[in-house]
C-alpha cells in the first residue's frame, strides 16, 4: 500500500470511524471466520500497488462513510447496525393487516411497510363505484383516519419505523399517520419512516396517478417543507427505481431514470425556495434487486458514487448527508414464477444477498407464493428468515464492501456509472425528466427493454428454470391467500357509520379551507391534516384536490 493510502486510512480511522463507533453501542470490533481467521473491518489494495493506483482508488472508491460513498454510507456498515428488515405487507381490512404486522414484529421484523389497495392508491373510498372488486385485494383498504387508527392499534409509533408505499395521495396518508401519532401522544419529531411520494415514476411505469405533473410536484414540495419544520426524522420521498425495473428496465435504465426523476424533485424544491442541504438529507431511494448477483452489486455501488457527485457538483450540496444515497431494496417480483414456486426461495436469496453486498439500508424479501397470490403467514416467515440467515449466518456482514477490488465488480461499477451518465445527459437535452416523460422517451425505452427480455426467454436464449427449461408436471400447489368479497361490504358499512357519527360542519369547514389553500399558494399539508382529523375521508379530500388541480390523462399508448 502506498504511503499516501496508508496515511489516508489512518486519518479516516481517527476522524470518521472513531467518532462514529464511539456513539454506537453495537460496534463489533473483533470478528473471525469459523476457521479462526481474523476479519478486518475494511480491506484495501495491497502494499505493492503504486501511487497512480492508490490515487485512482481514493478518487473512485475512497472509504466507507466518506465521499464518494462507493463503499457504503456508514464507516462500519453492518458491523454497527444491520439493515432494517422491512417486510411489505397489507391486505383486506386494517384489523387483519394490524394482526399481520404484530405477527411480523414478533418474528423479528424491525420495521413496518404498508401496502395499500388500489382504490386507496388512486384516492377513492372503499364504497366508490370505481373501487368495486378491488377493495383489500393488493393491499389494505384505508379510507379514513378511523382505518389508520385500526391499522396501527397497539403499535407505538415512536418505537417503529414505518414505510408507506403511496404516491398520488401521499399527503393524505401521511396526514392520517400524523393524526394517529398525535392520538398516541407521540410528538412528530419522534416519527421515523418514509412515504414513497414519487409521482414521476407513476407517469413512467406504474400508472397510479391522479393529478397532472405540476400540482403533483407542488404537493411533494409542500411535504418537503412541512416535514423539514415538524418531522426531521421522516424521509419525505423514496424515489423509486423498483417499479421502473419491474416494468422491464435494465439495471442501467433503473438508475438513470430514477436519478432523472430525483434531479427533477431537487430542482422543484430549489425553485420552491428550499436550500439543498435543508431537504436533501431526507431524500431516500427504492431499488429492485434482480437475479444477476454481481451486476446488482455493481449497480448499487455505482449509484451511490454517482449520486454523491451529482449532489456535490451539480447542486452544490455541502452537507455530507445530502450526498449519501440511502436506499431500500425489494427483491424482484417480476422474477417470481408461478411454476415450481419453491424455486423462488433461491431467487429471493440471491437477490437479497446482492442487496446486502451492495450496502442497502433496508430490505424486503418477497415470498415464494407471490406469483400466485398475496403471501400467507408461512411463506412470509420463510422470506423473513432468508434475511435473518444472511444477516446472522453468512458472514457477509462482517466486512464493509467485501467485493471491492474484484476486477469484474469494479469494471461493472465503472461501466454502469458511465452508461447512466450518458442517459442523464440525453434526458437533460430533452428538458429533464418531465420533458422525457411527456415525449414518451423513458416509457419507450422500458418497453423496448422488456420486449427484448421476453424474446430472449421465448427463444430459450435466457433460461428461466421451471419455465422454459427443467419443467415438471405439477400437481401439488401452494395454497393461495384469498380475499373475501365481503371485505368491500364491511368497509362500505364502516364508512356509512363514520359519516353518520362525525361532525359534519367540521368536515365541511375543513374541506372548504383546503380547497381555498389548494387554489392559492399556501402549503396544503396543515389543511389536509385538519380535514383528516375531522374524519373527512380519503375520497372526499382527493375529490377537493381533483376539483382544483384536475386529473391527468396520459397520451394514447402511455400510462
Amino acid at each position: 500500500m502506498s504511503h499516501d493510502l496508508q496515511a489516508k486510512r489512518q486519518e479516516w480511522e481517527e476522524k470518521v470511524l472513531a467518532p462514529f463507533v464511539a456513539r454506537d453501542p453495537n460496534w463489533a470490533q473483533n470478528l473471525e471466520t469459523p476457521s479462526q481467521i481474523p476479519e478486518d473491518l475494511l480491506y484495501l489494495p495491497p502494499d505493492t500497488v503504486g501511487d497512480t493506483y492508490a490515487a485512482e482508488y481514493l478518487t473512485q472508491l475512497g472509504f466507507p462513510g466518506q465521499y464518494p460513498f462507493t463503499r457504503g454510507i456508514y464507516p462500519n456498515m453492518y458491523r454497527g447496525r444491520l439493515w432494517t428488515m422491512r417486510q411489505y405487507a397489507g391486505y383486506a381490512t386494517a384489523e387483519e393487516t394490524n394482526a399481520r404486522y404484530k405477527y411480523l414484529l414478533n418474528q423479528g421484523q424491525t420495521g413496518l411497510s404498508v401496502a395499500f389497495d388500489l382504490p386507496t392508491q388512486i384516492g377513492y373510498d372503499a364504497d366508490h363505484s370505481f373501487a368495486q372488486g378491488e377493495v383489500g385485494k393488493v393491499g389494505v383498504s384505508v379510507s379514513s383516519l378511523a382505518d389508520m387508527e385500526s391499522l396501527f392499534s397497539g403499535i407505538p409509533l415512536d418505537k417503529v419505523s414505518t414505510s408507506m408505499t403511496i404516491n398520488a395521495p401521499a399527503a393524505v396518508l401521511l396526514a392520517m399517520y400524523i393524526a394517529v401519532a398525535r392520538k398516541q401522544g407521540v410528538s412528530l419529531d419522534q416519527l421515523r419512516g418514509t412515504v414513497q411520494n414519487d409521482i414521476l415514476k407513476e407517469y413512467i411505469a406504474r400508472g397510479t396517478y391522479i393529478f397532472p405533473p405540476a400540482p403533483s410536484m407542488r404537493l411533494i414540495t409542500d411535504m418537503f417543507q412541512y416535514c423539514k419544520q415538524h418531522m426531521p426524522r421522516w424521509n419525505t420521498i423514496s424515489i423509486s427505481g423498483y417499479h421502473i425495473r419491474e416494468a422491464g428496465a435494465t439495471a442501467v435504465q433503473e438508475i438513470a431514470f430514477t436519478f432523472a426523476n430525483a434531479i427533477a424533485y431537487v430542482e422543484a424544491a430549489l425553485k420552491a425556495g428550499l436550500q439543498v442541504d435543508e431537504f436533501a438529507p431526507q431524500l431516500t431511494f427504492f431499488f429492485a434487486a434482480q437475479n444477476h448477483l454481481l451486476e446488482e452489486v455493481a449497480k448499487f455501488r455505482a449509484a451511490r458514487r454517482l449520486w454523491a457527485r451529482l449532489m456535490r457538483d451539480r447542486f452544490g450540496a455541502r452537507d455530507p448527508k445530502s450526498m449519501m444515497l440511502r436506499f431500500h431494496t425489494q427483491t424482484a417480483g417480476v422474477a417470481l414464477t408461478a411454476q415450481q414456486p419453491m424455486n423462488n426461495i433461491v431467487r429471493v436469496t440471491i437477490q437479497a444477498l446482492a442487496a446486502v453486498l451492495g450496502g442497502t439500508q433496508s430490505l424486503h424479501t418477497n415470498s415464494m407464493d407471490e406469483a400466485l397470490s398475496l403471501p400467507t403467514e408461512d411463506t412470509v416467515q420463510v422470506a423473513l428468515r432468508t434475511q435473518q440467515i444472511i444477516a446472522y449466518e453468512s458472514g457477509v456482514t462482517d466486512t464493509v464492501d467485501p467485493l471491492a477490488g474484484s476486477y469484474y465488480v469494479e469494471h461493472l461499477t465503472d461501466e454502469i456509472e458511465r452508461r447512466v451518465i450518458a442517459y442523464l445527459e440525453r434526458i437533460d437535452r430533452m428538458g429533464g425528466a418531465l420533458g422525457a416523460i411527456e415525449s414518451g422517451f423513458m416509457q419507450r425505452e422500458i418497453q423496448e427493454s422488456a420486449y427484448r427480455y421476453q424474446q430472449a426467454v421465448e427463444s430459450g436464449q435466457r433460461v428461466v428454470v421451471g419455465v422454459n427449461r427443467f419443467q415438471v408436471r405439477e400437481e401439488k400447489r401452494l395454497r393461495p391467500l384469498r380475499i373475501d368479497e365481503s371485505v368491500q361490504e364491511a368497509q362500505a358499512q364502516r364508512l356509512k357509520e363514520l359519516r353518520a357519527q362525525r361532525d359534519q360542519s367540521a368536515v365541511a369547514r375543513a374541506l372548504t379551507e383546503l380547497e381555498a389553500a389548494a387554489a392559492g399558494n399556501e402549503n396544503v399539508m396543515p389543511y389536509i391534516l385538519q380535514a383528516v382529523e375531522a374524519y373527512a375521508t380519503l375520497g372526499e379530500i382527493c375529490g377537493i384536490l381533483r376539483r382544483v388541480f384536475g386529473e391527468y390523462r396520459a397520451a394514447s399508448g402511455i400510462f
